[in-house]
């Protein structure tokens, strides 16, 4: 069974720094390309960064600049590390995994967890 277990999230302070972490089983880890989405109250779903499995990095452009996204394959994990954080970063974030074999693709999700910042 796949679980994506996303953790840190919570209040911060605008200006302030937060690292998401999501823990991941029940995959071939380094297969798997890893993303952070986010989505806020009344808005769709959106890519924050994703860091492939041969470990290169995109953004998404909402957090542009202000988050690092890493990963540990020996702790199957993936982090989000986001700074300057400004009241409309709140969201629920998301972990993503993805991979394709055979052409057919691979899609986890975590359950989200919560940041808000507040001005």
């Amino acid at each position: 069974q796949v679980q994506l277990v996303e953790s840190g999230g919570g209040l911060v302070q605008a200006g302030g720094s937060l690292r998401l972490s999501c823990a991941a089983s029940g995959i071939i880890f380094r297969d798997n390309a890893m993303s952070w989405y986010r989505q806020a109250p009344g808005k769709q779903r959106e890519l924050v960064a994703t860091i492939t499995s041969r470990g290169t990095t995109i953004s998404g452009g909402s957090v542009k600049g202000r988050c690092t996204i890493s990963r540990d394959n020996t702790k199957n994990t993936v982090y989000l590390e986001m700074n300057s954080l400004k009241p409309e970063d709140t969201a629920v974030y998301y972990c993503n995994a993805r991979s394709v074999a055979n052409t057919y693709v691979y899609n986890y999700w975590g359950q989200g967890t919560q940041v808000t910042v507040s001005s």
